[in-house]
């Protein structure tokens, strides 16, 4: 076939996708799902992040303007692409501005943004928010479902309302598609008046390459307008920044709208003191809505706009639809705070892989757009219309996001890895720190194959030849266990995950291929002066833990990891017919378990039994001086112990257990009193009569749970964090409360936790513990799985229900759907959807009720609804 003709039927279908994605985008919008909305009074601290897994991010905020621009390689809080400007404060970022003329000759231009929060009315150079002193909205409001956001804009003196859209694609189990360098903005125009308008929209985004908002330089940047097939917009690219930078790259600015398109590729050159490019642009703009050009040779960092002019009838409303789209390719190694190097290094992004550049985003994923538009929809209706409680659906969704900023990276070679959290302009605390990500859930029920490429860097890359794993990886990988120390808690955990990730993925050559390292990593538990020594099944050596301390001695919150990476390696080892390593891991965990409940439990909770080692030699060298700057050195009487304190989370390895099927690591009962007690002890219902020496996280009349409480002796200087409140530890009390069916303090803690993240105090979209978006909150997936009791394995094709009826969400980190439960208590009915992909069963059961073999299997085919019954046992 004639190659021209072939480019002619591709160009013939792009434009047919651009039609349709123009006309559609008004029904697809307005039928964006909502789980919250906040009123005018919450919005002023939102800021939702817009972008894929490990391809960075910008921010929607709640008035409706572009903020955060981090997808160079960095956190950037607070950045808005500003150079060239007057005064300390660079606030003259990227923006949208509406021209509406009425058809009697009156015109207003407007910023597409509500009221700037007063917060920012005072500084040294007066107000300082971006673009304080042009004209806006007066009513503003956000209504979000997670990736989805909404900012509706009012005006009692303009004749339109104004819906400001924005996400990215996220849907469960397909990687690339919910990891795309990409921000998709929609402006919905209605026209509340009597008469037909001509409205105009522009958005003027700087070419900011090379400069990441702490540190580089524009250089010799070039804006490019481009046309092709049907797409219109501007290309970033650079002639003068380094190529080997982690600020090169490219961006790409774009419209897919129908109407008068004008545009300019640079603002006016203008050498004054004064700067009068935005009086040039604002007042040709004003004019009539259109754009004229300008030129500037000189300019290193020219800023790029493009309008869109068109009418609107009495009552009509049009969709405008604009792509940000990026292409950052020089991801380097950790940082140290100070921006000082581990080790240097390029590691690449993976997302890179997929692309030339950042125009080449758009083009490859403009066919599909609707299409991942529609799937994201569906996956988010399918959550937020379930039978869950809403404060359930809003912390899982919501913290969602971490795993979308600048937290999580993938590398070239495809392995996620993240930092514990973020400061503003770098990362905080680096090496996927296996004690914190413990805690995350959501990777692995989400995106199974991403968790894998964590346990491969543990298993396959930090862990050395005698079994340490160094909880902090270093990059590139082969140097990955320079850290050269090991986290007690982050060490179990570790195995706990390999064996959910197993479970999950039924992948028998992962587990063949890592389990002799898992088998070592259980093994290190017995060395001279380590954690368990004497091999009794209870952890009393130095345990370097998530607290950032060692504690002595027995302790709940080790020794239930402990309890729980014994029972899931006896589950792997009996698998692969390892029954000599299956007897020695039930031996200790019956022993282990016996003792904490006769030893650490003291009728009410689980306490730490303090053992100084008395001499550093009854240490594992390993095991010493595992924090810098916070750690034993009187090992006759070590500070910074937990005692006789109640630990909010001295559970988790239970709570794990429980989420993975394992079942108790001790007595029901006394699982249950240490809950009540936890909630009886360490919840505070006004934090201002709270005395707190460390970091506040919660405070004023807000509700809490402590990290510690002392209703007994405290330790004269107990672990440094026991007086704070972090959002990851309360989750693991509240959601091992609705494992036990103490549902209403569960949910009671859950709330409390959103209602501090109420978008007027704190974004709701950043649970913030050592920096922004802390990787600990995201176990807050698993209140989903906790309230369904939702259980699957791959390995044995079996899924597990709570048989309350109504619909559920569920998801296995490969596939997820909805399933509905109903009937009476002789017999139930069971529908079962699944919405991506397709699952086998040979089981199912309703927890408490009965179960439903399928002998031959029976598959569960996407969208198909499939119906059976299950009777009582």
């Amino acid at each position: 076939m004639n190659q021209n003709l072939i480019q002619k039927g591709y160009q013939f279908i792009i434009a047919i996708l651009i039609f349709f994605a123009y006309y559609t985008g008004i029904a697809q919008q307005s039928q964006w799902p909502v789980l919250k909305t906040y009123d005018q009074e919450h919005i002023q601290k939102i800021k939702m992040p817009i972008g894929g897994i490990g391809t960075g991010t910008i921010s929607l905020t709640g008035r409706g303007s572009l903020e955060d621009w981090e997808i160079m390689n960095r956190p950037a809080k607070g950045f808005n692409p500003t150079l060239e400007n007057r005064g300390p404060v660079k606030q003259k970022g990227p923006f949208f501005a509406i021209y509406v003329e009425d058809g009697e000759g009156k015109k207003q231009t407007r910023l597409l943004e509500g009221p700037s929060d007063i917060a920012s009315y005072e500084g040294a150079w007066g107000a300082y928010s971006n673009h304080h002193g042009l004209p806006r909205f007066g009513n503003a409001s956000f209504s979000t479902a997670y990736p989805f956001g909404q900012v509706t804009l009012r005006d009692e003196s303009l004749p339109v309302e104004i819906v400001v859209g924005a996400f990215n694609p996220l849907i469960p189990g397909n990687i690339d598609d919910s990891s795309i360098p990409m921000a998709v903005l929609n402006f919905n125009v209605k026209n509340t008046g009597t008469k037909t308008i001509a409205i105009s929209l522009a958005g003027s985004i700087q070419n900011f390459i090379g400069f990441d908002g702490a540190r580089g330089k524009a250089v010799k940047n070039v804006n490019t307008y481009r046309e092709e097939d049907g797409v219109k917009g501007i290309h970033y690219t650079t002639k003068g920044v380094d190529s080997e930078s982690e600020q090169w790259g490219s961006m790409s600015f774009v419209s897919l709208n129908e109407g008068e398109t004008t545009y300019r590729t640079a603002w006016q050159a203008l050498q004054s003191r004064w700067d009068k490019k935005r009086l040039d642009f604002w007042d040709d703009f004003s004019e009539d809505g259109l754009l004229e050009k300008r030129t500037n040779a000189d300019a290193n960092a020219p800023l790029g706009s493009i309008a869109v002019k068109n009418t609107l009838k009495a009552g009509e409303e049009k969709n405008f639809r604009f792509l940000i789209s990026w292409y950052f390719p020089n991801r380097q190694t950790w940082d140290k705070p100070g921006f000082q190097k581990l080790i240097k290094a390029t590691v690449g992004n993976y997302y890179t892989t997929k692309y030339s550049d950042s125009w080449e985003v758009v083009m490859k994923t403009l066919p599909r757009l609707n299409e991942l538009e529609t799937k994201t929809k569906t996956f988010v209706n399918a959550l937020i219309k379930s039978d869950i409680p809403i404060e359930v659906k809003e912390s899982a969704l919501f913290n969602l996001s971490h795993l979308r900023t600048q937290l999580a990276f993938r590398t070239k070679s495809g392995h996620l890895l993240g930092w514990e959290g973020l400061f503003d302009n770098h990362g905080s605390c680096f090496g996927s720190c296996t004690h914190v990500w413990n805690y995350e859930q959501t990777t692995a029920f989400l995106f199974g194959e991403l968790a894998k490429t964590m346990r491969d860097v543990e298993y396959g890359y930090a862990t050395d030849k005698n079994g340490l794993m160094s909880f902090r990886a270093y990059l590139p990988l082969d140097s990955a266990q320079e850290w050269g120390k090991t986290a007690a808690d982050g060490q179990m955990g570790c195995v706990m995950k390999f064996y959910r990730d197993w479970q999950l993925s039924g992948d028998d050559e992962f587990l063949k291929k890592h389990w002799p390292t898992v088998k070592k990593t259980m093994e290190f538990c017995w060395i001279p002066g380590g954690w368990d020594a004497n091999k009794d099944g209870v952890m009393e050596g130095s345990q370097h833990n998530t607290m950032d301390v060692e504690y002595f001695g027995p302790n709940p919150q080790m020794g239930f990891w402990y309890l729980g990476a014994l029972k899931a390696s006896a589950e792997m080892a009996s698998y692969l017919g390892d029954k000599k390593f299956v007897k020695t891991c039930q031996k200790l965990f019956r022993q282990g378990s016996e003792w904490m409940d006769n030893n650490l439990f003291n009728g009410e909770y689980y306490e730490q039994h303090i053992q100084p080692p008395m001499s550093a030699e009854n240490v594992a060298p390993s095991l010493i001086g595992a924090t810098s700057g916070i750690h034993t050195t009187d090992f006759t009487s070590p500070d910074f112990q937990l005692g006789e304190g109640v630990l909010v989370d001295q559970l988790v390895g239970q709570f794990f257990s429980h989420l993975v099927g394992l079942g108790y690591l001790a007595k029901e009962e006394n699982i249950k009193t240490t809950l009540k007690s936890i909630i009886k002890y360490n919840y505070v219902e006004n934090m201002s009569s709270h005395t707190n020496f460390h970091r506040s996280y919660a405070l004023g009349d807000e509700s809490a749970l402590l990290m510690a409480a002392y209703p007994k002796k405290r330790p004269e200087k107990p672990f440094p964090y026991y007086t704070e409140v972090m959002t990851g530890f309360e989750y693991t009390a509240a959601i091992g409360m609705l494992q036990e069916g103490q549902t209403e303090n569960g949910l009671k803690s859950i709330r409390n936790i959103r209602d501090r993240y109420d978008g007027r105090k704190r974004n709701p979209f950043n649970e913030a513990e050592a920096g922004h978006h802390y990787a600990r909150s995201m176990i807050a997936w698993s209140g989903i799985i906790a309230t369904t009791e939702f259980q699957y394995s791959a390995v044995e094709k079996s899924m597990k229900f709570t048989s309350k009826p109504g619909k559920y969400f569920w998801s296995n980190g490969y596939q997820y759907g909805t399933v509905k439960i109903s009937g009476n208590n002789l017999e139930k009915k069971v529908a079962i959807t699944v919405l991506n992909g397709s699952v086998t069963l040979k089981s199912f059961k309703l927890e408490g009720f009965g179960s439903e073999d399928f002998k031959k299997g029976k598959t569960f085919n996407e969208n198909d609804v499939v119906n059976f019954k299950v009777n009582r046992d």
